[in-house]
């Protein structure tokens, strides 16, 4: 994995400045080389400038980047941020062409394909990316990114000089890109954060290219075009069929992203999800060869962990059994209340945004550690989207909201915030036009009920929203840290085929992720194929509370504070001086009062660090 940044402008020769704009591209290196702490290069060529940093995993002496190939008198430009699973099947067909290779990179292989087939080259990757690729004879630059926008790839524009980069605030690294806020922004950020809407990147005039398409730009102007779109078919298999297919597709995926030339682990929670990628994993290292896995938990949750309807249990005993299951060498993870705490601001750092408050913070501090050992993890992230893992998927009440399942009620949001800021954000409105813009990207077969469309219309929509919010958490609390994080339930075929599955095979036996427990009966042991969802681990200790409690407390009495003008004190106060932990999660299944204050404290220090007002 890596980070990347750039400037283009079809009708400016940068290398006529060289100084200057080596200047602006060794800043951006070093605001993107957390990402790549392994190497970095930078390159001016005319009308475009490049920068990349690197984290070595594929050809750890050959595959530096910026990278060049000639062909037929014409020089192409690549930098790239990711990994092509399939990489090694496009090479041999390139090879059978008479395409020579100087490296084992897919760095090579993505640009010898741009060459032979052109932009559209890119819908014949598998893997995980975000692409910048220069044609010098047509100046014309070429933004990709992959299917479900696990790579990250922000721009903006400025004087018809597009400027883009892996980070946000890598942007302002340009010249007169200066970060601010307007309506929307706000909205995005009080309304429906810590999700934020596909496209956007929350700051004014920051975009992002969208999962699945890629961005032309040349003398002739800006160009877009989606090459891949989640889309609706028949399904034609039978149960058995769809078993095999599922398994299939579910273990070539895992197959495919163990590629690497640094050894693997996984993440091991217990749970379903995270069990079968590690079960599977094992099984195909070399004999002599243990995976390792890794847990994670928190200080003292034994004494003050409280059982809910969306977390029945602890991690840690089924980690036990499946870490002795498949004996891996396991390294058990816990973090203390008070590093949560610290690590709120460092997690705004790492997504230069809000986030998912503790929830970020503590994966943050727990790739931290793994990347001491490991450069590349295997996750089970994606499972619950695609298989059908939450509640709102088989609660009948949460399927007909006409909203989005995992923040119903915005409420409790509106009732923090200065009333009449509230209502000039129309906080109602903006949900309901986000929501109606998802929806009718949905296409429906013919013959489907009113209840099989419902169900398809809310598996879209968490693919399209809680999925993409998690892949960010995940990319960027990783990539912080120098760690890549590989999500196999995410791989765009497996994807593609369980989307169209019909959710009375889905949810088989009538139970959550039904099928994908009954594929994994040939993985796992049965009590924890069976272990209900457990969702990822939040502490409950009580003076974490304490801690936030008292930073709200110096902010509402802050009259410097930014994020203040915009609160309604009264209720703010109330929620501190109230005894009982009664708020229901308001984002998502963990997020209640105490990730509220938390959210609060991010948004507080983001306003601060960005000097942001509206």
């Amino acid at each position: 994995m890596c980070g990347i940044a750039g400037f283009y402008n079809p009708n400016i020769n940068f290398g006529s400045n060289p100084k200057d704009n080596f200047k602006i591209l060794n800043n951006m290196v070093k605001s993107i080389k957390r990402r790549g702490p392994d190497g970095d290069g930078t390159k001016i060529i005319n009308s475009c400038c490049l920068a990349h940093t690197r984290l070595s995993i594929i050809d750890l002496d050959k595959g530096s980047q910026p990278m060049s190939l000639s062909f037929n008198g014409n020089k192409y430009h690549i930098i790239y941020n990711g990994e092509i699973y399939n990489h090694k099947i496009l090479k041999q067909g390139l090879i059978s062409e008479g395409y020579t290779f100087n490296t084992t990179s897919d760095t090579e292989v993505i640009l010898n394909m741009f060459i032979k087939y052109g932009p559209g080259f890119v819908s014949k990757l598998n893997g995980i990316f975000a692409i910048a690729i220069y044609d010098e004879q047509e100046n014309s630059l070429f933004l990709y990114r992959d299917h479900f926008g696990i790579k990250p790839l922000y721009y903006t524009e400025l004087n018809k000089t597009l400027i883009f980069a892996s980070k946000i605030d890598t942007l302002f690294e340009y010249p007169r890109v200066k970060p601010s806020i307007d309506i929307r922004g706000f909205n995005e950020i009080f309304t429906i954060g810590p999700a934020k809407t596909y496209g956007t990147g929350v700051f004014f005039g920051i975009n992002e290219v969208l999962p699945g398409e890629y961005i032309s730009y040349s003398p002739e102007g800006i160009r877009k075009k989606f090459y891949y779109k989640l889309s609706t078919k028949p399904h034609q298999d039978n149960f058995n069929e769809t078993v095999e297919k599922t398994r299939f597709l579910l273990e070539d995926s895992i197959k495919s992203q163990m590629i690497s030339d640094v050894p693997i682990c996984t993440f091991l929670s217990g749970g379903i999800d995270s069990s079968i990628v590690s079960s599977i994993c094992n099984n195909n290292l070399p004999k002599d060869e243990k995976l390792a896995t890794y847990s994670f938990d928190y200080e003292d949750n034994d004494k003050h962990f409280e059982s809910h309807s969306f977390q029945l249990s602890q991690d840690r005993p089924y980690v036990d059994i499946m870490k002795n299951y498949i004996n891996s060498d396991h390294t058990y993870l816990n973090c203390k209340y008070e590093t949560l705490y610290d690590l709120l601001e460092t997690s705004v750092d790492s997504r230069c945004l809000p986030n998912m408050a503790d929830i970020d913070s503590s994966l943050l501090y727990f790739c931290s550690l793994v990347s001491k050992k490991h450069k590349v993890a295997l996750t089970g992230e994606c499972a619950d989207e695609i298989f059908g893992g939450y509640p709102w998927f088989f609660k009948e009440e949460m399927i007909n909201q006409g909203t989005f399942p995992w923040m119903s009620d915005i409420t409790f949001r509106k009732s923090i915030l200065n009333p009449e800021f509230a209502a000039t954000l129309q906080m109602e409105k903006y949900v309901k036009k986000a929501y109606n813009k998802t929806v009718t990207e949905i296409d429906y077969l013919p013959l489907e009920s009113d209840a099989e469309k419902k169900l398809r219309r809310i598996s879209y929509l968490n693919i399209r929203w809680f999925m993409q919010t998690l892949l960010d958490r995940m990319d960027r609390t990783s990539m912080h840290n120098g760690l890549e994080a590989r999500v196999p339930f995410a791989d765009y075929r497996l994807i593609d085929y369980v989307f169209n599955i019909p959710w009375k095979f889905k949810l088989y036996n009538n139970t959550p992720k039904g099928l994908l427990r009954y594929i994994a009966k040939d993985y796992l042991p049965e009590n924890i194929m069976n272990r209900p969802k457990s969702p990822y681990p939040k502490t409950y200790h009580p003076k974490y509370e304490e801690l936030l409690k008292i930073r709200i407390r110096e902010i509402i009495n802050d009259y410097s504070s930014p994020l203040k003008p915009y609160l309604n004190i009264t209720a703010i106060e109330q929620l501190l001086n109230s005894p009982e932990n009664n708020v229901k999660p308001w984002y998502g299944q963990l997020m209640a009062k105490p990730q509220m204050f938390a959210y609060l404290i991010q948004i507080d220090y983001w306003m601060r660090k960005y000097s942001l007002s509206l």
